[in-house]
């Protein structure tokens, strides 16, 4: 009796202790990055303002289980990817995937001079859960090399 009673309390200390380190962690994670691309702003933006045109640089679109149904309206695996704000210098889209948590992606277009920087970031509210708060701090290795990777491809496909 006495080892389960031990049990039962350490389980609940351990939640409050990765509760109280997860509290400290911040509830808004962003993971950015930004690429400088040698052409013109208008070359740039034919390839990033429409889910529709993501299919020449980003990694996957072409994949079965990726469905464009419009410039503002894609399904990309498990997420639904919805066009919130564009304009000349921004993208921003909304993904929703099966959790139901939510990330906003914005993609800048700025130009400087010959050379044009695509900056590009994922946005995401975390709860209050503990895995969930330790979790995101696996965000920008997950995000950031693909995020990488692709601007990679933009900045090649541009430049031509």
């Amino acid at each position: 009796m006495r080892l389960i009673r031990f049990a039962l309390i350490s389980v609940v200390i351990l939640f409050a202790l990765a509760t109280a380190i997860g509290l400290l962690l911040p509830s808004r994670v962003i993971v950015s990055r930004a690429v400088d691309i040698s052409a013109a702003p208008e070359k740039v933006r034919a390839f990033t303002h429409g889910i529709d045109r993501w299919k020449t640089w980003v990694a996957g679109m072409g994949d079965t289980n990726v469905n464009i149904y419009s410039a503002a309206d894609a399904q990309i695996g498990y997420n639904r990817v919805t066009m919130q704000l564009q304009n000349d210098t921004t993208f921003v889209t909304n993904w929703k995937g099966r959790s139901g948590t939510p990330q906003t992606s914005t993609m800048r277009i700025i130009p400087l001079g010959s050379i044009t920087t695509v900056q590009w970031q994922f946005e995401q509210q975390i709860g209050w859960m503990p895995w969930e708060r330790l979790g995101s701090m696996m965000n920008d290795k997950i995000l950031g090399v693909m995020m990488e990777q692709n601007l990679a491809s933009l900045k090649t496909i541009s430049e031509q």
